[in-house]
């Protein structure tokens, strides 16, 4: 399919200056001297911020060059991006598809051939869901690994700042600048689990694109899943009232993200402490089969990437999330990789890997991305 630009994902473009890699960033993280609006017009009139979030200084402190913000699903609380508001960037590859969210225009861009690279926000798969949906690299390190200074919202325990990228070196070049480590690249895949829990046609094709890459993964089941997926709904839905519910009166937040909102304010207590309670478990979980290999493997999605059409009711594409965000509950760090194609729209595998190898999550990019060429 021949990539297709009508929509670029921008909502602000900058001057790039000469310097190395060039990114762009979701509309979460401040910007000095633009608003941070989330694509939502509650937010329109507010202040410029003042100074960077602390990952955009880092970055351009390395000499990365800065091209702009982009879009995203209003106030980061959707998985499609669509936005009526602020813009749905079009999937630059499959342009009748979601672009995903919520980080979509971050995604886009980089799908587009735009910028090197992006930055998102993954709470609940924001990074990962819409890299798969748009087939490129989407890395959401382990929660707390790279700063949320300047990121909206300010308090939150599953959300993590993350990275796009077409090609796993860049990726490997941004984590550097960043002060996140990656290792010389491995000659060897590390041994590797996979678990299926998609739509058993996805996870046939998913097992065969590792073996055609010579690795024979080992299979095990991850029975808390669905009990993480659902805690991490119940602790999203609680801190986004406690973040966003002041908006609320302003009438100017979008219909569906409202209704999304106010749920949050029945979120009782008890869910919440029986949600840390599957937190505790899954955690875990994940942390025992990383003991018996190094790697998890399962897909991104458990579904294949809805039309635009299809995905008009937001809320009926919820469970799009539910392999991804798991994986925020626990904190682990994982990596979405394009895996192909399956009746015309993309698959992708994720990677998972123990808390503080986001490196080797990139030498396994690497590795798998250099033999799919070949």
């Amino acid at each position: 399919m021949q990539p297709v630009y009508e929509s670029n994902g921008f909502v602000e473009r900058f001057t790039l200056g000469e310097g190395s890699l060039s990114f762009a960033v979701k509309d979460t993280l401040n910007v000095a001297g633009y608003r941070t609006q989330a694509g939502c017009p509650a937010l329109a009139q507010t202040p410029a911020a003042a100074q960077h979030a602390s990952v955009v200084e880092t970055l351009l402190a390395s000499g990365c060059r800065l091209a702009g913000k982009t879009t995203l699903h209003e106030l980061a609380f959707g998985v499609t991006g669509i936005n009526a508001w602020g813009g749905t960037p079009v999937n630059p590859r499959y342009p009748t598809l979601i672009p995903g969210g919520s980080s979509s225009g971050s995604a886009a861009v980089v799908a587009a051939g735009e910028v090197d690279f992006s930055l998102g926000t993954d709470t609940g798969g924001s990074v990962r869901m819409p890299a798969a949906c748009c087939a490129i690299l989407g890395l959401k390190p382990g929660y707390g690994v790279l700063s949320r200074e300047g990121v909206l919202p300010a308090d939150s325990s599953l959300d993590c700042v993350g990275l796009f990228a077409r090609d796993a070196q860049v990726l490997r070049q941004a984590l550097n600048r960043l002060n996140v480590p990656v290792a010389s690249p491995i000659s060897d895949f590390p041994d590797v689990t996979f678990i299926a829990a998609a739509l058993p046609e996805i996870d046939a094709q998913l097992v065969q694109f590792l073996t055609d890459a010579n690795v024979e993964p080992q299979r095990a089941e991850l029975d808390s899943l669905a009990d993480a997926h659902r805690a991490g709904i119940a602790i999203i839905s609680h801190e986004n009232w406690q973040a966003f519910n002041p908006l609320l009166a302003t009438g100017a937040v979008s219909a569906d993200v409202a209704t999304r909102i106010r749920a949050g304010e029945t979120v009782s207590q008890q869910t919440l402490q029986d949600a840390e309670q599957v937190r505790q478990r899954f955690t875990a979980d994940v942390d025992a089969l990383l003991e018996k290999t190094p790697l998890l493997a399962l897909a991104t999605l458990p579904e294949l990437p809805p039309t635009l059409a299809e995905a008009a009711d937001p809320l009926s594409v919820v469970n799009l999330t539910r392999l991804v965000r798991p994986f925020n509950l626990s904190g682990h760090p994982a990596l979405t990789i394009p895996a192909g194609e399956l009746r015309g729209r993309p698959i992708a595998l994720q990677l998972v890997a123990r808390k503080g190898a986001e490196g080797l999550l990139v030498q396994a990019a690497e590795w798998l991305t250099a033999r799919r060429r070949r």
